[in-house]
C-alpha cells in the first residue's frame, strides 16, 4: 500500500514538472513551489519551525501533571502518608494520584485497614497481597521476595514519575528496591531517623536508595547529610500526621469517642493507651517485656486500650501471651486491631498515659503532652520530648508498675520536635520542584557535612532556627524571635498589666502575634523561654513568689497556658539566672566553665554558673545575690531585713538617697539642670552630681560600691568563680569600684579575679531565648 502511494506521488511529480515546462514554454508565469525557494529562505524556515517545536514542547511540560504514587503498607504509614494524599487530590490540575495497597493492609487478622483507604474516598489503583504469613524471620523475608516479585508488573502499569515510600517497614525496602531498577524516583519520608532495631537498617537502606527525602527534625536532617545525601534534595519538613493531629486533637465529641471504646464510665486522662511491638532483634526479650507490661497493666486497675502488634516476627507469640492472660475478657480492658486515626489521636490526647514501644508514643503523643512510658530499645535513640520516661530495661513488673505511678495522669509541656503542623504544603511544593529532566542517576556529596544552620527549605532558602522570648518586667512587657546567633529578629513591647488576667491574655496575644509573623521572617520557632522576677520553679514552670513590682504573680503555673495556645515547649526562669545564661551563651561567659553575673538595675539580681550548669539550689532561691547581707545594721530592704547589698546598690537605694539630698537641698551643684519636682529625681541625677564634684553623692555612691563590692567578694569566697560579669543600667559605674574592693579586701588567691561589664544589651530576652535554643539543639539521645 505504501508502495502504490509512492507511485501515485511520483506520477504526480512528473505531470506538475511537465507542467511547470509547458508553462515555461507558453510563457505562463507560474507560482514557484518549495524547492523554488534559496537557500537562506529554506534556513530561516527551519529555525522558524524548530522554534515553534520548542515552545510546544515546553507548553506540554508546563501543563504536564506530576504523576505521584503513593505506596501505603500498614495502618501506621497510612496515617503519615495520608495528609499528602488528600494534598496530592486536592490539586488536580498539578498532581496525577495513584494509590497502591500492600502489605497487612489486606489481612483481616489486622482489620483488614485497606478499607479505611476507601472511606477516604481514595481509589486504590492496585490491591497486592505480599505477606507470607508466619510471623517470623523467615516469613519476613518471603513477604519481601513476594513483593519484588509482584510489584515490577504494577509499576510498569502505572509508570508514576515519583513513588512516595514512607518508614522502615520491609515491605517499604521491597517498595524502594524495586522503584529503583526500574528507574523511578522515589520520595522518601522520615529518613535520617534513629530508633533501634532492624527498623534502623532499613530505614538507611530505603533512604540511600530514595532520590529526594522529606524529614522531619533538625537531627534527621543532619543524618542524611552525613550519609552523604546531596543537602538540595532533603526537605526538612516535618511529620506529616501532625497537621492531621495538630488540627484535630481539639474535638467537642472526644469523650463520645472514648466511651465509645472504653465503656460509658471511663473519664478523661483516667485510661491507658497499650501499644506493644516485637523487637525483631530480640524477640525472646520483646515478648517477656509484653508479657511483664500486661501483668503490670493488670495490677495498676485502671481502663486500659490494647492494640494488637504489627505482624513483625514475634507478634503472634505476643497476642498468645495476650489471650493467655484474659486480656480480651477481662472487664478493665479493651483489645483491639485497629483504631481510625482521627479516633486514635482523641483517645492519646486524652488518656492519663500510654504505654509501649509505639512511635507513636515518642512522636505523636508528645504534641499533646500525654505522658509516655516507653518498654525496652525499639526506640532508642529516638528524639523525645519531656512526656517520655524510658524503661530501656524493663526486666521486673515492678519497675514497670512504678513507672505507671510516676507518670500516670501528669501532663507535659506540648512539643513540636516532630512537627508544627505545615508538613503536607511544604512536601506538595518540594514535589513541583522536581525537575524530570534532570539525570536519574542519584549522586552522593562526599565527605562534607552541611554546617547546622544552612538547611533547604522548601524554596531552598535558610530557615532560621529561633525561640520566642518573654521578658516580664516590672514596668513592661516584651516579647521577641531571637536567632540561634542571638539576633533579636523583632521585638514586641507592650506596658505590663497590673492584674494576672490582662496579663496572661496580653502575653498570649503577643506570643501568637509574634509566631505568626516568624513564618513571614523565615524563622522556625523552636520553643518559649519566660524570663520573670521573682523565685521560679523552672522544673514546673511555676512563678513560685514574685517582686512587689509585679503584681498577682505568685504561685502561677505560666508554662501550661502558653504551651497549651501555641503547641510549643516551653521554660521558665528567674530574670537573673536568664542573664547569667545569656552570658554564658553569647557573652562574656562563652566557653567559661565557671562564673558569676550580677544585675545591677532597679534591683540587685543574678545568677552562677558552676562547672557549666546553672545553679538553681534545693528550693530555687540561689544566686539572689542582692539580699546577701553586708551590714547588720544597714537600711532597709524591700525583702523585709536589714543591711542587703539591694538596700545600698540598686537604682531604687540611690534613688531614694538622691531624693533625700534633693529634700534637704544638698544634691544639685554648679552645672547640673535645675530639678524642682522631687519625683523627677533619679539615681542617674545622684551620679551625674557625684561626676560634677558633689560631696555628699560622691559618698553615697562610695558605700553602695563598697557594699556591692564586699557583697560580690562573699561570692567569691562561696563559689570560687573565675570571672564575674556585671549587667544592668549601673554596671558600668560599679566596674571600677567593685574591682578595687576585690583587690583591697579579698583573699589573695580570689584578688585576681575579672571584674567585665556586659556587652549584651538585652541580656533577659537572650537568657529566656537560650534556654530554648540549648534545650532543643543539644538532645542526642
Amino acid at each position: 500500500m505504501i508502495r502504490r502511494e509512492g507511485k501515485r506521488l511520483n506520477k504526480g511529480g512528473e505531470k506538475d514538472r511537465e507542467r511547470e515546462r509547458s508553462g515555461s514554454r507558453s510563457g505562463l508565469t507560474m507560482r514557484p513551489g518549495p524547492i523554488a525557494r534559496n537557500p537562506h529562505e529554506l534556513y530561516y524556515l527551519r529555525m522558524q519551525r524548530m522554534r515553534e517545536k520548542t515552545d510546544k514542547m515546553e507548553e506540554n511540560k508546563a501543563t504536564r501533571k506530576l504523576r505521584v504514587c503513593v505506596a501505603t503498607c500498614n495502618r501506621a504509614d497510612y496515617s503519615k502518608l495520608a495528609p499528602i494524599m488528600f494534598g496530592i487530590k486536592a490539586n488536580p490540575d498539578e498532581f496525577e494520584l495513584e494509590v497502591v495497597v500492600l502489605g497487612s493492609h489486606l489481612i483481616d487478622d489486622y482489620g483488614n485497614t485497606f478499607r479505611m483507604i476507601e472511606q477516604d474516598d481514595f481509589d486504590i489503583g492496585s490491591k497486592l497481597h505480599t505477606i507470607v504469613r508466619g510471623e517470623d524471620e523467615a516469613a519476613m523475608v518471603e513477604s519481601v521476595g513476594l513483593a519484588l516479585v509482584k510489584l515490577p508488573d504494577v509499576l510498569h502499569r502505572l509508570r508514576p514519575d515519583v513513588l512516595v515510600v514512607h518508614g522502615d517497614r520491609f515491605d517499604a525496602l521491597a517498595l524502594a528496591t524495586a522503584a529503583a531498577l526500574m528507574n523511578i524516583r522515589i520520595l522518601h519520608l522520615e529518613g535520617g531517623e534513629v530508633s533501634g532495631t532492624i527498623d534502623d537498617s532499613i530505614r538507611h537502606a530505603i533512604s540511600k536508595l530514595a532520590h529526594y527525602h522529606a524529614c522531619c527534625t533538625r537531627t534527621a536532617e543532619q543524618h542524611l547529610i552525613a550519609m552523604c545525601e546531596d543537602h538540595t534534595r532533603i526537605l526538612l519538613a516535618g511529620c506529616p500526621s501532625y497537621d492531621k493531629l495538630l488540627a484535630a486533637h481539639h474535638r467537642d465529641d472526644y469523650m463520645d469517642i472514648i466511651r465509645n471504646w472504653l465503656g460509658d464510665n471511663v473519664k478523661e486522662h483516667d485510661y491507658i493507651v497499650a501499644l506493644q511491638h516485637p523487637v525483631t532483634t530480640d524477640i525472646k526479650n520483646s515478648i517477656k517485656i509484653y508479657e511483664l507490661m500486661l501483668d503490670a497493666l493488670i495490677s495498676f486497675n485502671k481502663k486500659t486500650l490494647v492494640l494488637f502488634p504489627n505482624i513483625d516476627a514475634g507478634s503472634k507469640e505476643m497476642v498468645r501471651v495476650m489471650r493467655k492472660k484474659g486480656v480480651e475478657q477481662h472487664p478493665n480492658f479493651r483489645a483491639v486491631k485497629h483504631v481510625p486515626f482521627e479516633q486514635f489521636i482523641q483517645l492519646v490526647c486524652h488518656a492519663g498515659a500510654m504505654i509501649g514501644n509505639s512511635s507513636c508514643g515518642v512522636r505523636e503523643a508528645g504534641a499533646f503532652g500525654t505522658p509516655v512510658i516507653n518498654l525496652g530499645s525499639r526506640q532508642t535513640g529516638r528524639e523525645t520530648g519531656e512526656n517520655v520516661l524510658h524503661v530501656r530495661d524493663a526486666d521486673t513488673q515492678n519497675k514497670i508498675y512504678h513507672a505507671l505511678e510516676l507518670q500516670f495522669g501528669k501532663r507535659y509541656p506540648c512539643s513540636k520536635i516532630y512537627g508544627d503542623g505545615n508538613a503536607v504544603p511544604r512536601i506538595l511544593k518540594f514535589l513541583q520542584t522536581i525537575d524530570l529532566d534532570e539525570p536519574l542517576q542519584k549522586t552522593f556529596c562526599f565527605p562534607p557535612v552541611k554546617e547546622w544552620d544552612i538547611s533547604q527549605d522548601i524554596d531552598h532558602i535558610l530557615e532560621t532556627q529561633s525561640a520566642l522570648a518573654v521578658d516580664l518586667g516590672g514596668t513592661n512587657l516584651r516579647v521577641a524571635i531571637v536567632s540561634m546567633r542571638g539576633k533579636i529578629v523583632k521585638k514586641y513591647t507592650q506596658a505590663n498589666p497590673k492584674t494576672y488576667e490582662t496579663r496572661m491574655e496580653l502575653i498570649l496575644k503577643m506570643c501568637t502575634e509574634a509566631v505568626i509573623d516568624a513564618v513571614h521572617l523565615n524563622c522556625r520557632i523552636l520553643g518559649v523561654g519566660v524570663s520573670t522576677g521573682g523565685r521560679v520553679n523552672p522544673q514546673e514552670g511555676v512563678i513560685l513568689h514574685s517582686t512587689k513590682l509585679i503584681q498577682e504573680w505568685s504561685s502561677i503555673d505560666i508554662r501550661t497556658p502558653i504551651s497549651d495556645a501555641l503547641h510549643l515547649p516551653v521554660w521558665v526562669d528567674n530574670d537573673g539566672n536568664c542573664a547569667a545564661l545569656a552570658e554564658k551563651k553569647f557573652g562574656h561567659g562563652k566557653g567559661v566553665e565557671n562564673f558569676v553575673t550580677v544585675i545591677t538595675g532597679t534591683g540587685i539580681g543574678g545568677g552562677i554558673i558552676q562547672h557549666n550548669e546553672l545553679i538553681h539550689g534545693s528550693t530555687f532561691c540561689a544566686a539572689e545575690l542582692g539580699h546577701i547581707m553586708v551590714s547588720l545594721d544597714g537600711p532597709e530592704c524591700m525583702c523585709g531585713s536589714r543591711g542587703c547589698i539591694e538596700a545600698y546598690a540598686s537604682g531604687m537605694a540611690l534613688q531614694k538617697e538622691a531624693k533625700r539630698l534633693h529634700d534637704e537641698e544638698l544634691l544639685e551643684v554648679e552645672g547640673m539642670l535645675d530639678l524642682k519636682k522631687a519625683e523627677s529625681v533619679s539615681a542617674i541625677h545622684l551620679i551625674n552630681a557625684a561626676r560634677l564634684g558633689n560631696h555628699k553623692a560622691e559618698a553615697v555612691l562610695r558605700t553602695a560600691g563598697m557594699a556591692l563590692g564586699v557583697g560580690i567578694i562573699n561570692i567569691l569566697h562561696m563559689v570560687n568563680p573565675s570571672l564575674v560579669i556585671l549587667s544592668g543600667v549601673l554596671a558600668a559605674h560599679y566596674q571600677a569600684p567593685v574591682q578595687q574592693v576585690i583587690g583591697q579586701r579579698a583573699l589573695t588567691s580570689a584578688q585576681s579575679i575579672q571584674v567585665l561589664t556586659s556587652d549584651l544589651e538585652e541580656p533577659a530576652l537572650l537568657g529566656a531565648a537560650s534556654m530554648v535554643l540549648d534545650y532543643t539543639t543539644r538532645r542526642i539521645y
